[in-house]
């Protein structure tokens, strides 16, 4: 094992106990060499890949917010791992399709089921009305599509979840706009699919648990058949 990647496994070591809580400021680089029994390079390398993978972020300078701190949403750092393999285009869409409609199904359910009447839902309001303009063109409604399915599964309270379909944006942003190119009658489609949006809605607001998750599943899947994505990708 390489030295910078002891110090990696210490760090790790000290997060998993605790030793380290979410938001703090670590020990200085000459602190944790000497700690680790390592080179400042070695820990400074170390460093560089934490903050490459969200883990933690750095300032410079010699004031309370300079140095390494252990960021208080590490999940995010995961989502940028899941773009970074999209990217490669080496996942299949149908595996693309699959883990989004596995995931978000799950984080409706959950939505409905913990649901707060005092809960703000003013951006997805706002989201399913914008989306019902007729004047939009089919790229801005798949940006608002998007926004309005993570901003239902921010309501299911999952960091972890969350972060991997914010990884995946981009991902199913891809095949939608692939599919939507292969529909004639977009103005009828997309009125329908606002129409879902407003049921899956009503069934979160609703607490119901169950035609949330079937509503979430039909929608995805369906989408996807619809377009002749699912015959191509089989």
């Amino acid at each position: 094992m390489r030295t910078h990647e002891r110090v990696l496994a210490q760090i790790e070591e000290n997060l998993r106990t605790g030793a380290w809580a979410l938001g703090e400021r670590l020990p200085g680089e000459r602190a944790l060499a000497e700690q680790m029994g390592v080179s400042r390079p070695s820990v400074r390398e170390a460093v560089r890949v934490l903050e490459a993978m969200g883990i933690v972020r750095t300032a410079v300078g010699s004031g309370p917010d300079a140095g390494a701190t252990v960021v208080d949403r590490p999940a995010a750092g995961l989502g940028a791992a899941v773009r970074l393999h999209i990217a490669s285009g080496t996942l299949p869409v149908r595996d693309v399709v699959a883990t989004r409609a596995a995931l978000e199904t799950w984080a409706v359910g959950q939505a409905a089921a913990r649901f707060d009447p005092d809960t703000d839902l003013t951006e997805a309001q706002r989201l399913l009305e914008e989306m019902t303009d007729p004047d939009l063109t089919a790229a801005e409604f798949v940006q608002l599509d998007q926004q309005f399915h993570l901003t239902l599964v921010q309501l299911g309270g999952n960091q972890l979840v969350e972060a991997i379909l914010g990884g995946l944006r981009t991902a199913v942003g891809h095949y939608v706009t692939a599919g939507v190119e292969r529909i004639e009658a977009w103005d009828v489609v997309s009125n329908r699919l606002c129409a879902e949006h407003r049921a899956l809605f009503a069934a979160i607001v609703g607490r119901d648990t169950g035609a949330a998750e079937k509503l979430a599943h039909d929608h995805i899947w369906g989408f996807y058949e619809e377009t002749g994505l699912a015959s191509e990708n089989a």
